[in-house]
């Protein structure tokens, strides 16, 4: 274990410790003197009256928002392709493929195809709405929620092949001799799918949950380069934020106290979803 814990260390457990030593200080990366100050960063976060702390709740709602509207259907929609998917029909290599290739785009090369796409006077997404007849005037960048609706679907295309194929191999590793016993028993395909395909995907499940939650909650290129943030900041998330407080306005230290605020709640939520996963496999 020794490589394994000297990578740990090195990369994980080293720069946690660094950053709660800078969260304590006044840490100005072009002044010299970076005073300690103790938990006066926390404090000014919980400060209704102060400068960050209104700026860093907004953002905390604001990554909440995201996460309540995408979360739901990076679960269900990959769901339903790795369904179809698993199915036996010509051609489904290759659909598969399709389905996971947007996937290996990176943040920026979908932040900017979309925001080209989206946008409210030349993007091609009104221009077919026109044609379509449909309301063809939405400034899906500028304005909410239509704002929010562009950066959930978009993270929906992106990213829903690779629960897909998370999905696809749960439902392959399922023995095909409980669905031959359902079927022997009289259970229809809504019965097999719901006490056979559902309970062989919870591990699965609980994998999908917590990672898709994760990095939902983390979500940054997509705002930054669709909606950089507007309208009046509704759209800038808790990571945007803290990337512009450390890298932009150089307060590292506020931004690495913003940093653990934001883990907390987030491990907070995962061990939320493992509660939810562990009961309902007792009550099982």
């Amino acid at each position: 274990m020794a490589p394994y814990l000297v990578l740990f260390l090195t990369f994980v457990a080293a720069p946690i410790v660094y950053g709660l030593w800078i969260s304590l200080h006044a840490w100005d990366i072009n002044v010299p003197v970076k005073p300690f100050v103790g938990l006066d960063n926390y404090q000014e976060l919980f400060d209704p009256n102060g400068v960050d702390g209104p700026r860093f709740w907004q953002a905390m709602r604001a990554t909440g928002v995201f996460t309540a509207m995408s979360v739901p259907l990076l679960l269900v929609v990959p769901l339903l392709v790795a369904l179809l998917m698993n199915g036996k029909f010509r051609g489904r290599n290759l659909y598969r493929a399709v389905y996971f290739a947007p996937y290996v785009l990176g943040v920026a090369v979908v932040g900017l195809l979309w925001r080209f796409l989206l946008d409210g006077n030349i993007g091609l997404v009104n221009h077919y709405l026109g044609v379509l007849g449909l309301p063809d005037d939405i400034q899906w960048t500028t304005d909410t929620p239509a704002a929010w609706w562009a950066l959930v679907l978009v993270t929906v295309w992106w990213t829903l092949g690779f629960n897909a194929v998370i999905y696809l191999a749960g439902l392959q590793d399922i023995p095909a001799e409980l669905y031959e016993s359902a079927r022997v028993d009289g259970a229809n395909a809504w019965q097999r799918f719901r006490h056979v395909t559902l309970p062989g995907l919870r591990p699965v499940a609980l994998f999908v949950v917590n990672s898709t939650l994760l990095a939902s909650a983390n979500m940054f290129g997509q705002s930054y380069l669709i909606t950089a943030g507007a309208p009046a900041d509704e759209t800038k998330t808790a990571i945007y934020l803290i990337a512009e407080t450390g890298l932009r306005r150089f307060e590292m230290g506020s931004a690495s106290a913003m940093s653990f605020l934001l883990a907390l709640a987030l491990m907070a939520a995962s061990a939320v979803v493992f509660r939810i996963f562990r009961e309902r496999q007792e009550d099982r």
